[in-house]
């Protein structure tokens, strides 16, 4: 027994270099798993199976709200002060299907228990209060008896905004139409039709059952002391008495004798709204190792390449633009599998599905490919070594895979096994074995678990154009009976709880309270900025940064070509033909043959745009990088990909052509409504750099407009399309200015150095001259309509051309500017998912952005009224330091090996020095209030000089005084 926990296990994961420990609270019966390892990212969750019996989306408000100030911690927003002060390196809460989760990660030891401590008695000790479901969930909000009633509420927002998404739409249906019976047919998120059901009764009842250590998963990882772990977490268990957590196991669903046909209806504007269609599969359940893995590599084997034969026969069938469904889902009790096509006429539904189930046919009849075998496991394997989770913490990722088999009891009781899935060499042994003794393991799957598998669903998601109309109608009509059926006492006091609400909201803190919050002190941070190491070399005749970092044999080698010299009409090509160095074939290789060669040679190859002003100038580092990971001893093969990729790949084959095109079409399209802030945010940077006016040519609504346009040229002028490709690579694809970026040990580069030496030798020389694009005129004001019940708003201007100079605390102002003002007036007011802004110190572009709004006019007002806020502030020393320590920890955001190498040479090609890095540090933590008032005379430029842009609802356009730009983009 240690701090009232008793271990259960314990378990040496050699893969992941960690021991772990199982233990159970004696008490409660909480269960806790404690990876230890060396990693100082360290990670800490709090997860609770949550599976709600109804669309309210009460598990979904419940999250947000018990971040809304605790027994210890009763601020407002006791999340968002961490956000200020804290060098977090994730800080987030989430809500699946069957479980919340509450992770939080730090490198730094203190801080980490800061954290930890503030999760674990905000989901515990809540503040709940019919204002907190009213605030983050929905009310009435009615200005006056003779005027319209309107729903408010964040999450309310949130997921109005998640149904103006056919993705999120088609995968809602797919999932539920396999689950009719379990928690998995419902929407945990919260159907906007279905939350104002949620009443304050449920609402509190749903936190007090379920929100208990008896029904909790306690998860930790990295290198601090394990002992330490469990009295932080018994202090909290200790206070609790035993609950039986039954009622909140998540069952199996029965299985279906015969398949179902589900169609639903999308809203859709315009003549480009296109069906999507999916054949989906429940499958088995998760907790089996060895069919886990094994579906993971059939997956790839399907599905994984553009050459997989299932992706490839779908592509090139001409029925549709994209693949369709999310492929393996693995996170849930029962595994599904879901797969179809996007940009599809409906009509042609049966005619994907045949293609689906005779692809699966030839493949368990005439077997798979071997080389589509290798190239899936060698895949699946180096993912699983490399280890490498981009900007999540590794820790992270390995909660989630737990939790997919821990929160699962088994049929008799049995608890689930949490390290079932986290050890992978055992299982992957076993399917390399059984492959290698001939058994024909992934066609028995696709026998068994697809072919002749009745529980499956196909799902067709058709386009309505006054589908959008009937369901604001609807809305209204409920708005309207709902206040019909309200006396005038009733009515003044829905208007007085709305005035109620607005006054708690604007109420500050209690500085008392606000000290309650633990956070590091300037002091505690360090003063040096964290330096990659950096070498310059010359790598044939090639420009080499080099960087000595461990990565675990690893080499990381990027190509980098310089895009300065392409002329502005072909500049859009860019980002299409990074794709196609990849996806198109070589004279010597067709597709299908160098996609199975990358994969069984390499950890993956694939093309970047990377594009940043450069200091002090109105030019741009502008690069097309071909980026590419392997083993030491793959690295021979992989510089003879890289060289025939560079030289020899072949762009005369119109249909393959084609698919790349309309794939990159769609999904430039589908982003517009789930990452419609950075639409927002890289149309209004366009107007102020030079530098982001390419980079919206290349990856913003320009580039989207350029490709619909480029997609009837290809049907009428392949051969003009053609000629344009092949100037782009005479033009790119040389020696000249060609740039290497580096990343593994120096004994590792030895290696390297002469295979990447090879590779650039094997280039032309072409020198061309770097020229200057002339960004386009864009409307000061506009607004680009959607199918969406929600807005993306944003105004800003360059405040260096209007004479604003940038120093470090410009980062701490920002930084209080985003948790603070924007947080309480657009977000908590406002009813908006978020409200940020954002400062590009290189080029001066300061934009405010909102994202899932219900406002347009109301959002700008905000915007408008930062500059009076910010000069009249007067930052009590407290805030300030926190908006330091926020800032620095933005600063030294965590990165892996390879993301380090990366952005030192980024940061080396745009212009910045390791100096001009140290000295905006020195100012940062050098912040004084003044500085904060100094943000407020750029705030002032934005408000007299910003454009406006506007993505969204037509509607909700049209009935503001912005004097918007109009047009219709999808």
């Amino acid at each position: 027994m240690i701090h009232g926990f008793e271990k259960i296990r314990q378990q040496s994961i050699p893969e992941l270099n960690s021991t772990a420990f199982v233990y159970r609270h004696a008490k409660t019966g909480g269960r806790v798993l404690s990876i230890c390892n060396d990693d100082e990212n360290k990670v800490f969750g709090i997860s609770f199976r949550t599976p709600p019996e109804d669309s309210t989306g009460v598990a979904h408000i419940l999250e947000h709200s018990v971040l809304c100030g605790s027994r210890k911690y009763p601020v407002k927003e006791p999340f968002v002060e961490l956000l200020k002060g804290s060098l977090q390196t994730f800080l987030n809460a989430m809500t699946f299907p069957d479980k919340t989760c509450y992770p939080v990660a730090s490198a730094n030891t203190s801080d980490f228990y800061n954290l930890m401590d503030v999760y674990l008695d905000a989901v515990f000790y809540p503040n709940l209060t019919e204002n907190t479901l009213r605030q983050e969930g929905w009310h009435y909000e009615l200005e006056a008896p003779d005027k319209d009633m309107t729903y408010k509420g964040v999450v309310y927002n949130e997921m109005k905004g998640a149904y103006s998404s056919p993705d999120s739409l088609l995968y809602e249906h797919s999932q539920q139409s396999l689950f009719p019976d379990t928690t998995y047919g419902l929407d945990s998120g919260g159907d906007p039709a279905t939350i104002p059901d949620l009443t304050w009764e449920k609402f509190s009842e749903f936190h007090r059952t379920h929100y208990h250590p008896s029904n909790a998963y306690a998860f930790f990882y990295g290198d601090d002391d394990p002992e330490k772990r469990l009295e932080k977490l018994g202090e909290y268990f200790d206070q609790f008495e035993p609950l039986d957590p039954s009622f909140s196991r998540v069952p199996l669903q029965p299985r279906f004798e015969e398949a179902v046909q589900v169609v639903k209806g999308y809203p859709a504007s315009g003549k480009l709204a296109k069906g999507m269609f999916t054949v989906n599969w429940l499958l088995a359940p998760t907790n089996d190792a060895n069919l886990n893995l094994a579906l993971h590599v059939l997956e790839h084997i399907l599905i994984g390449l553009p050459s997989s034969p299932l992706r490839k026969n779908l592509t090139e069938s001409g029925l549709g633009e994209d693949l369709a469904g999310v492929g393996l889902e693995a996170d849930m009790r029962q595994m599904f599998f879901s797969v179809g096509l996007k940009g599809m006429h409906p009509a042609n539904a049966v005619k994907v599905e045949s293609i689906i189930f005779h692809t699966i046919k030839d493949l368990v009849e005439k077997g798979i490919d071997p080389k589509d075998v290798d190239a899936a496991i060698n895949s699946v394997e180096f993912g699983l070594r490399e280890n490498n989770t981009g900007s999540y913490p590794r820790g992270l990722s390995l909660m989630f895979q737990s939790l997919s088999t821990w929160i699962y009891d088994e049929e008799d009781g049995t608890e689930g096994d949490p390290l079932r899935l986290l050890p992978f060499d055992e299982p992957l042994a076993n399917i390399k074995r059984w492959v290698a003794d001939g058994e024909k393991v992934f066609e028995e799957l696709l026998a068994r678990l697809f072919l002749h598998n009745p529980h499956r669903s196909t799902v067709l998601l058709k386009p309505e154009h006054k589908l959008g109309k009937e369901i604001e109608q609807k809305e209204r009509a409920r708005l309207d009976e709902a206040k019909k059926s309200m006396s005038p006492e009733q009515l003044d006091e829905v208007m007085e709880l709305a005035r109620e609400l607005h006054r708690l909201q604007e109420a500050p803190d209690a500085p008392e309270d606000l000290a309650r919050i633990p956070r590091l002190a300037v002091a505690d941070l360090p003063r040096e900025n964290q330096i990659v190491p950096t070498s310059e070399t010359t790598v044939g005749t090639a420009r080499c940064l080099h960087h000595d970092l461990t990565t675990n044999g690893i080499a990381y080698l990027d190509f980098g070509f310089d895009l300065t010299v392409l002329p502005d009409h072909l500049l859009p090509l860019a980002g299409l033909f990074g794709r196609m160095l990849t996806e198109m074939g070589t004279q010597d290789s067709d597709f299908v043959s160098m996609s199975q060669r990358i994969a069984r040679t390499t950890g993956g190859i694939h093309s970047q745009v990377f594009i940043s002003p450069v200091v002090n100038s109105d030019r741009a580092a502008a690069r097309l990088f071909l980026r590419a990971k392997c083993t030491l001893e793959k690295g021979k093969e992989t510089a003879a990909i890289l060289t025939e990729l560079l030289t020899r790949t072949k762009f005369n084959d119109r249909e393959r052509f084609r698919q790349i095109l309309f794939e990159a079409k769609s999904r430039a399209e589908q982003r517009l409504v789930p990452s419609g802030h950075m639409v927002v945010a890289m149309r209004l940077k366009a107007r102020a750099h030079r530098a982001h006016a390419m980079e919206e040519a290349i990856s913003g609504v320009t580039n989207l407009e350029y490709l619909r346009t480029l997609a009837q040229r290809v049907e009428k002028d392949f051969g003009g399309v053609l000629a344009e490709l092949e100037q782009v690579r005479d033009l790119l694809l040389t020696r000249n200015g060609l740039v290497l970026n580096a990343t593994m040990t120096d004994a590792d580069f030895a290696v390297m150095e002469p295979l990447a030496a090879s590779v650039a030798s094997a280039l032309p020389e072409n020198p061309a001259e770097p020229m200057l694009f002339a960004a386009p005129e864009l409307p000061l004001r506009e607004g680009l309509t959607i199918p969406s019940q929600v807005n993306y708003v944003g105004k800003g201007c360059n405040v260096f051309a209007h004479g604003f100079e940038f120093s470090g605390p410009m980062l701490a102002a920002s930084k209080f500017l985003r948790t603070s003002y924007l947080w309480e007036k657009v977000r908590v007011q406002g009813g908006a998912y978020g409200g940020f802004c954002t400062f590009d110190r290189t080029s001066g572009s300061f934009n405010f952005i909102s994202y899932r709004d219900p406002n347009v006019e109301k959002t700008i007002e905000a915007y408008d009224g930062v500059a009076p806020f910010l000069k009249g502030l007067q930052i009590p020393e407290d805030e300030l330091e926190k908006s330091v320590i926020g800032a620095v920890g933005e600063l030294d955001a965590y990165m892996l090996p390879d993301a380090k190498g990366f952005s030192a040479t980024a940061r080396i090609l745009a212009g910045e020095t390791n100096e001009q890095r140290q000295t905006m540090r020195d100012q940062l933590l050098a912040t004084k209030p003044e500085d904060f008032v100094a943000l407020g005379e750029a705030a002032a430029m934005v408000a007299e000089h910003g454009a406006v842009t506007v993505l969204g609802n037509g509607p909700a356009m049209d009935v503001s005084n912005l004097d918007l730009e109009m047009r219709e983009i999808w």
